[in-house]
């Protein structure tokens, strides 16, 4: 085995053994499973109409790489995806939502150990409500208020 060869070895081993020994604490929010394989792995997305009355919530959610359509969802019924995040942590998913004459536009994933943990570290779970959007803090089991409806609505060409 040649010098460059051994050398790049022990470097590899050197970063395996760092990246698994310095995995803090999972009970603390927003703290935990910080190694970097983690954040590569398959991560979902769910946006689910949780409102009453038989709302239709329309939808439109893209990246900076792919554009996920337009979708107009019926009380109860959700649209959800899958993804793999960039290795640099730039993957950046948002969505735009409204209902009647009300909005709401916002990042639905980041590269954030806070938002990763109420994820549960891979599913981010948006749920659109009457009085407006929230994200399952999955380890704690609630509903957590995220963004309120904002008056008006977007064209749907310029949602984002």
């Amino acid at each position: 085995m040649s010098c460059v060869c051994r050398t790049m070895f022990f470097l590899l081993v050197l970063a395996i053994i760092a990246i698994s020994s310095s995995t803090p604490s999972p009970s603390e929010p927003g703290k935990g499973h910080t190694d970097s394989f983690e954040m590569y792995k398959t991560w979902h997305i769910h946006a689910v109409n949780g409102m009453s009355h038989e709302k239709i919530l329309f939808l439109h959610c893209k990246s900076g790489d792919n554009d996920l359509g337009i979708h107009n969802l019926t009380a109860g019924t959700e649209f959800n995806w899958k993804f793999k995040p960039q290795i640099l942590g730039k993957t950046l998913f948002w969505c735009y939502m409204a209902w009647g004459n009300v909005h709401a536009s916002f990042k639905v994933f980041w590269d954030d150990n806070d938002l990763f943990y109420r994820c549960n570290w891979k599913n981010c779970i948006w749920t659109a409500k009457d009085d407006g959007v929230y994200l399952k803090n999955i380890p704690e089991n609630y509903d957590e208020f995220r963004h309120k409806w904002e008056p008006g609505r977007l064209d749907a060409n310029s949602t984002m």
